[in-house]
């Protein structure tokens, strides 16, 4: 059974990637931080259905918690084969002048050298430079590395800039090792995330920008990971899939 892990996956388009990997037939790791009640209900409707499913806490700015998760990954459920970046913070929303040192460490933290940890312990796992049998790698932008979101989330956006520079760069660098690395780019989507903003009904406000004039749902954007993970993407590495709504 070929095993996935999947970062920040207790909740929203994570969670949503967990259930549909586990009815394409992954063993799936459900990382999470804080939020283990909610991990552990992903497991329990995965093994529910009669996946296999496990939840491992790491926090992934946190250069020993990555090294633990994909260690009890290894353990727990077997060889990777497909590592999905999802876990993302933001902060309440505030203009460029309102920003401090310490609030871009925290974001790049989890953002930025989260991402970098866990895409260096999977391509040490799949690549057939070392032995392995490759995989894939999905990252989880924002269309935010596109429009900058002003006087809102500047640092997230920057952020997320980098993850897609990653993206391109890894892509090239292990593309022949058995690895592909792709990204997505989720635009307006009902999640809780919006509330970590300090505005849970934030794409009521703004659907109105949006050419399809609604939000995207969390299933939507798992959808696309999924078929950046399978063999249907197999002519596929370092590209995005925008799940905008064509904004």
């Amino acid at each position: 059974m070929a095993v996935i892990l999947i970062t920040g996956a207790g909740r929203g388009i994570g969670a949503a990637t967990a259930k549909m990997a586990a009815r394409s037939g992954y063993a799936v790791a459900v990382n999470y931080r804080t939020r283990r009640e909610e991990a552990e209900a992903v497991v329990a409707e995965i093994q529910a259905g009669g996946g296999k499913a496990v939840a491992i806490q790491a926090d992934v700015s946190v250069e020993g918690d990555v090294v633990r998760l994909f260690d009890e990954c290894d353990k727990k459920l077997g060889g990777l084969s497909a590592l999905v970046n999802n876990a993302g913070v933001l902060e309440t929303q505030s203009r460029v002048e309102g920003l401090t040192r310490d609030r871009l460490e925290r974001i790049f933290a989890t953002n930025v050298f989260g991402t970098f940890a866990c895409c260096r312990q999977a391509v040490q796992r799949m690549s057939t430079k070392h032995g392995g049998s490759g995989g894939a790698i999905v990252n989880v932008s924002s269309v935010a590395a596109r429009t900058g979101s002003p006087g809102e989330y500047v640092d997230y956006a920057a952020s997320k800039g980098a993850m897609d520079t990653l993206t391109i760069g890894l892509a090239h660098e292990v593309a022949q090792e058995g690895i592909r690395v792709n990204g997505v780019r989720p635009g307006f989507i009902y999640t809780e995330m919006h509330a970590d903003g300090g505005e849970p009904d934030r794409v009521q406000r703004v659907k109105q920008f949006v050419p399809l004039r609604r939000g995207g749902t969390a299933e939507e954007v798992a959808s696309a990971i999924l078929w950046l993970l399978s063999d249907a993407s197999s002519f596929t590495t370092g590209a995005f899939i925008e799940i905008a709504g064509g904004r």
